[in-house]
Formats: C-alpha cells, sequence, structure tokens
C-alpha cells in the first residue's frame, strides 16, 4: 500500500456565528474592523519592510563617519608659517579628537583665507581649497 492510495476524511471547516454554542459575535469580540468578515489587518513588518527601499539614500553608500571637515579659517589661526599639517599635528593642538581610538580623515574647505605657507600631509582638499593652498605655499 502506497501513500497515495491511503484514503481519508476531509475535515469541513467550523463554520462560526450562525446560532449555537458560539453565538453571534462567535469570539471575535463586537465592533470593529478585527471582528469583520474580510478584515485586511497588514502585521506591522510587512509594511515596514514594504516602505523600506523607498526611504531617501537607499543603496547608495553613507559618507565617511571617520572623516573631519576643517576650514582654512582654523589653520590660519592655529599654525605658523613653515609648519606641518597632518591629522598627528592637529591632534597634539587638538583641534580634532580621536574616533573610537583611531586617527581621523581630515578634509579641508576653502571657507576663509590662508596667508601663511604650511606643509600639508596625509590631509585631502575640496577643489578650491587645493587651489588656495598652492598659491600660498608659492607665495
Amino acid at each position: 500500500m502506497q501513500q497515495n492510495q491511503l484514503k481519508t476524511k476531509k475535515r469541513t471547516k467550523k463554520r462560526i456565528g450562525r446560532g449555537g454554542k458560539r453565538g453571534t459575535y462567535s469570539g471575535r469580540g463586537v465592533k470593529g474592523q478585527k471582528c469583520r468578515a474580510g478584515r485586511k489587518m497588514q502585521p506591522m513588518i510587512r509594511e515596514v519592510i514594504k516602505r523600506y527601499p523607498k526611504l531617501r539614500g537607499y543603496k547608495l553608500n553613507p559618507k565617511d563617519k571617520n572623516e573631519i571637515i576643517l576650514d582654512l579659517s582654523v589653520l590660519e589661526k592655529n599654525f605658523e608659517s613653515g609648519e606641518k599639517v597632518s591629522p598627528q599635528s592637529l591632534l597634539k593642538k587638538k583641534i580634532i579628537r580621536k574616533i573610537k581610538g583611531k586617527i581621523p580623515k581630515v578634509k579641508v574647505l576653502a571657507q576663509g583665507e590662508l596667508k601663511k605657507s604650511l606643509e600639508f600631509e596625509n590631509i585631502s582638499f575640496s577643489k578650491k581649497a587645493e587651489k588656495i593652498c598652492i598659491q600660498s605655499s608659492k607665495k
């Protein structure tokens, strides 16, 4: 005898709410969306999952969190001409601080003026700031 040859009785679904011991409300309570036939209640997690790809910035790489942005005016105030500017020297002068125990990357923006000639190591620049730093180092 094989499994497909077995004959079993099919159970009929119990009809609730048509008189008898399970009365008119049949354990659903009174009024509201939960007691209606054909209710359309969605689980909350499903709504979040469906909405997630539509959030702003989805799939884009987040900016580097270990990068600190400085202006040229900060370098003008804290350094003298001919000095080296590096993440380590910025740490010593307490202009920046470590993030999670690591020395962060530093990016310089062209806000303010730079009249002193400085030497830069391991520092990235915006396009404008790079032009200004090159001009000041030639002077």
